[in-house]
């Protein structure tokens, strides 16, 4: 128990520090004195770096294991918060949310490394229940910014007390989290096949990277899709991602019912099946409210399709002696992540030569494409368990 509680801990250490700096960005834009197109680029920096650190961050908890990276990047993360508000430049704020992005994108592995380490030892899964524990985390550490902007600290000052209460959380639960440096107890290691040429990782990383594409747009695109399809307030159209946000993260607390009563396959595909509908709700509605719906039901719809996605992809990389996993759950994350790179600006592009509303049913039948990635990863899963004459 005290390990799947550190997790969660650290889960929601992660989703803080994301929730703690991202609704400073008006102020941290005026710092900087930065136009909005400038300011974008900026941003780039953090998911270039979490691009790049997930991308190697397999090879680094399978050398130190993965409490190591969690405590490692958790750091990085907590001295990068206070980089990001004290720049004063646009290229000081890009290499510190490159700095935080590339700690959090290692810690995003390393975390879900741990999850899947507990869903081991306990024989349950949990990995929902911890992402949404990510969920919850990110939802505080926005309270908090909002709290710190309505008092007038600066980003500075808020960010530096945020990363200081982050690294007192990190003392009192690291020790129980799970993943030091592996041991291997196979007399001789087999040769393993590289994550890029198995077609179940590919899948799996499709499911992970279909989910970010609907979250990103969520995110960065619902309440413009509220106030300019369907003429709502400012105010009242922040209310369409809060609605999306909520019912993910309380979705996610059942998330780990749903897959042990119905199996990971059935879970993904009806999620799939609600968020698309959710989406084109969403973008198709005639009164405001729907559209409030809409986005609420694509929150509760996806809530499971990435923690479903890279709790299989560790389960994929499992040696007969009860370790790895830690590449594929890399190989899954990079490509997800190219997903929250990718889709806004992508959404942005077809809106611009359509409209909104048509971006909106693009996003929906992404979300509908998770679906047939389930059905199909979950045959190549079968067809590895068939075969399997290498070890992975």
């Amino acid at each position: 128990m005290r390990d799947r509680t550190a997790v969660f801990v650290v889960f929601a250490l992660n989703g803080a520090a994301l929730g703690s700096w991202a609704p400073r960005t008006p102020a941290l834009s005026e710092r900087v004195n930065a136009s909005p197109g400038v300011f974008g680029l900026a941003l780039l920096g953090a998911s270039v770096g979490m691009l790049i650190a997930a991308s190697v961050s397999g090879r680094l908890i399978e050398r130190h294991g993965a409490r190591a990276v969690v405590a490692g990047s958790t750091i990085i993360a907590c001295a990068a918060l206070p980089m990001i508000g004290f720049s004063t430049s646009v290229v000081l704020l890009a290499g510190a949310l490159f700095v935080l992005g590339a700690s959090v994108g290692a810690l995003d592995v390393a975390m879900n490394v741990a999850g899947v380490e507990v869903e081991r030892r306990t024989g349950r899964v949990i990995m929902p229940i911890l992402h949404a524990g990510f969920s919850f985390g990110a939802l505080a550490g926005s309270v908090a910014a909002g709290f710190a902007a309505s008092h007038q600290w600066s980003p500075g000052r808020h960010l530096t007390v945020a990363a200081l209460s982050a690294l007192v959380v990190l003392a009192l639960v690291i020790v129980a989290v799970p993943g030091a440096r592996p041991v291997h107890t196979e007399p001789v290691e087999k040769p393993r096949v590289p994550p890029i040429k198995r077609p179940v990782l590919w899948l799996l990383a499709a499911i992970a990277l279909f989910s970010a594409i609907a979250e990103g747009a969520s995110s960065d695109w619902s309440a413009l899709l509220m106030t300019s399809v369907h003429g709502v307030g400012d105010g009242a159209a922040a209310f369409a991602y809060s609605g999306f946000a909520l019912a993910m993260a309380f979705a996610r607390l059942a998330g780990a019912w749903l897959q042990n009563r119905f199996g990971a396959t059935r879970a993904l595909a009806v999620g799939a099946g609600i968020a698309a509908a959710g989406l084109v709700l969403a973008a198709l509605a005639s009164l405001p409210v729907f559209g409030f719906v809409g986005f609420a039901l694509a929150g509760a719809g996806l809530a499971a399709a990435f923690p479903i996605a890279l709790s299989l992809a560790g389960a994929s990389g499992k040696r007969a002696d009860g370790t790895g996993g830690e590449r594929e759950l890399a190989f899954v994350t990079a490509i997800a992540y190219t997903g929250f790179l990718a889709g806004p600006p992508l959404i942005g592009g077809i809106a611009q030569v359509t409209s909104l509303s048509v971006s909106f049913l693009f996003v929906g039948l992404t979300a509908a494409l998770i679906v047939p990635s389930a059905v199909a990863a979950a045959r190549a899963r079968k067809r590895e368990e068939a075969v399997e004459p290498v070890a992975r």
